[in-house]
Order: C-alpha cells, then sequence, then structure tokens
C-alpha cells in the first residue's frame, strides 16, 4: 500500500509576546518608534536611498534597547520565545543559548513594499508588530524549494498549508513571529491608509 510522508518541515513560531504590561509596552514602542523615526535623519535618508517608502532603522541605528527602555524590556522579553523555537526545531544547543545581536524598527507607509530577501549570518529572525491597521499586508513566507521547482505545475488554488508555495501570515499587535534566518520572506504592498509598525531582530548562539 503506498504511503507518502510529509519531510523537511518549515518552522514558524508565532505566540502573544506575553508578561505584564503587554498593551502599555506595545504602546510604549509605537511611540519611540514613532520618534526615533522622526528624529534620525541617517535612517531616513537610507530608507530614500533604498526605496523604501516608510522608514526603518535597519541601516542607522545598532543601541535601540540602550537608546530607549522599551526596546531594552522588549528584548528580554524575547528570550523565552527564542529559547522556545530553538527547541521546537531540534537545535542542538551544546551549552549555548539565542540571543539578539541586531534590532531594528520597520514603518512601513501606505503603498510601501519589502522586497524578497533573508537575513544572513543569523539563526533565528523574528518580527513583534507593533501596529498592523486595517489593509495593512500580511508578511509572505516562500517555500525554499520554489527556486528548485523547475517545470513543477502550479498548485491547486485550496492545496494544503505544506503544499503550497507562498505562506501567508497576518498577526495583529503583541504577535511575536520566529523562523530561521534562511528563510525567505517578504511584505507585501501595505494598501492601508495608516503605518504598518513591526520591530524586527536577528539571534545567533552565544
Amino acid at each position: 500500500m503506498a504511503r507518502v510522508e510529509q519531510i523537511f518541515a518549515t518552522s514558524i513560531y508565532s505566540a502573544p509576546l506575553g508578561g505584564p504590561r503587554v498593551k502599555a509596552l506595545i504602546d510604549e514602542l509605537r511611540t519611540a518608534c514613532r520618534s526615533i523615526a522622526q528624529e534620525d535623519i541617517a535612517g531616513q535618508r537610507w530608507s530614500a536611498d533604498a526605496g523604501y517608502k516608510g522608514y526603518t532603522s535597519y541601516a542607522s541605528l545598532d543601541d535601540l534597547p540602550m537608546r530607549n527602555p522599551s526596546f531594552a524590556e522588549l528584548a528580554e522579553r524575547l528570550k523565552p520565545h527564542l529559547v522556545e523555537f530553538a527547541a521546537a526545531v531540534d537545535f542542538e544547543m551544546r551549552g549555548l543559548r539565542p540571543e539578539i545581536d541586531s534590532i531594528w524598527i520597520n514603518v512601513l507607509e501606505n503603498g510601501g513594499t519589502h522586497t524578497g530577501h533573508i537575513h544572513t549570518n543569523s539563526v533565528i529572525s523574528g518580527t513583534v508588530y507593533v501596529d498592523v491597521p486595517d489593509g495593512a499586508s500580511a508578511i509572505r513566507f516562500e517555500d525554499p524549494r520554489l527556486a528548485m521547482m523547475m517545470a513543477a505545475p502550479p498548485r491547486k488554488a485550496r492545496a494544503a498549508a505544506h503544499n503550497r508555495n507562498f505562506a501567508y501570515f497576518k498577526p495583529t499587535p503583541g504577535t511575536v513571529l520566529l523562523w530561521e534566518s534562511w528563510l525567505r520572506h517578504e511584505v507585501p504592498t501595505n494598501l492601508a491608509a495608516e503605518d504598518r509598525i513591526s520591530v524586527s531582530f536577528n539571534a545567533v548562539m552565544v
């Protein structure tokens, strides 16, 4: 009798941020993100030169937890999520632990996109969502086998989740998403009238 097994799973971790005063922390992060976006001239210039419609501190600021206590608190709250995800994907830790080594702000305006990319030189990547207004785009993950499918026919419109070429996640404010850093992802056009605000980060093993 024939048997079909699903192998080589790609894992996406999703959870509420958790802990005390979550709403207050998200409100503080929202205020901090907007304030820093207005003050960071270098980040504004980099975003404009890169064609990023909105603002990101990715290439301009590497000290958010020292610059604002809300980001320091966020980094602490993310630690158990990182440990849980590392365990879920069966990383052999050998006494190591995942630790955030970079964290940055994303403010995506109406009509803005973030094209497909991976996060090199890190192990776990993720995003915490601060503002996801109605009409805001979901994050889209790409099947890592897609470039090798060559002559494969298109998938059915109602294909099982594990057979689809793309997976979409539309979180709410306070949601944590984690994935392995090699997984290609993008943010399609933001159709919301308001800004889509998130805080992204990378983690390495230390």
